[in-house]
């Protein structure tokens, strides 16, 4: 298979010569990491099949992500529908499969969660605490399932989940998000491991405080923005454009033999003392 690989500007771009179309599936595409994920795999040479979630206030920024994508020459294929949804869900296989897509990347950046404490007036409920791990962690396996069955994915695919430091810490009203940062790590882990023979690699990617909507509904955010930027050894947070970054160059076709991994992409401050 011919396979031309070039700089342009400051993104790598892959020029496969395939019998199908190259899409990345992007779970979340309305805003943050997946927004920048999206833009930045167009500019790849990769079809954007993006699923979010978002009421008419949302929906200004969907069509602008969506209008930077066909700008680059790019299809843009978006569905506003419930990710953790399994009809929803069959109905974007569908479409991809009728589109006769090869998935080369599947990105799972889906932030929709219960933010509450375990104890107190105000605890987290078990539907809400189900809902959070489900939404955040279980449907990464799901989706995932669900393309290799139908054969959209194959040898040279990527797959990649969204955690954070949140996983390994305690966090004022966090701790569904928390779990749920663990269990899809531990699925990053297991998918890694079962699609290894499949020639499909699966990593964790664990960005540094990055200022998105996300994290703005997180109680105290202000503190956790301002403690990041200074313990960051850059003195900067992290960006969403850092993160599709080094996406797309671990989307490169000699980069396969890295898997299993959760991948820091904060500028050093996982390991800074601060």
């Amino acid at each position: 298979m011919a396979d031309s690989r070039h700089f342009e500007g400051s993104v790598i771009v892959f020029n496969a010569q395939t019998a199908s179309p190259r899409w990345t599936l992007i779970l979340g595409v309305s805003s943050g990491f997946g927004a920048e994920s999206a833009l930045a795999l167009a500019a790849a040479g990769y079809e954007v099949c993006g699923v979010h979630l978002d009421r008419k206030a949302g929906l200004a920024r969907v069509a602008e992500v969506k209008g930077g994508i066909e700008k680059l020459g790019r299809r843009a294929l978006f569905f506003n529908v419930n990710a953790a949804d399994p009809d929803k869900r069959k109905e974007v296989v569908d479409a991809l499969a009728a589109e006769q897509a090869t998935v080369a990347v599947l990105l799972h950046s889906l932030a929709f969660g219960t933010l509450k404490p375990f104890i107190g007036g105000d605890a987290i409920t078990e539907q809400q605490m189900d809902m959070t791990l489900a939404v955040m962690a279980h449907s990464l396996v799901y989706w995932t399932q669900d393309l290799v069955r139908r054969g959209l994915m194959g040898p040279g695919s990527r797959v990649f989940s969204m955690t954070s430091s949140g996983s390994t810490r305690a966090i004022a009203a966090y701790g569904a998000v928390s779990a749920a940062k663990c269990a899809l790590e531990s699925h990053t882990r297991q998918l890694a491991y079962e699609l290894s023979e499949r020639g499909i690699a699966v990593n964790a990617l664990r960005a540094g405080v990055t200022d998105t909507p996300a994290l703005r509904k997180i109680p105290g955010s202000d503190r956790l923005l301002q403690g990041a930027a200074h313990k960051n050894p850059a003195k900067r947070l992290t960006t969403p454009k850092d993160v599709a970054g080094a996406l797309v160059a671990l989307c490169h076709p000699d980069a396969g033999w890295a898997t299993g991994n959760v991948i820091n992409v904060d500028g050093g401050e996982e390991i800074s003392a601060g």
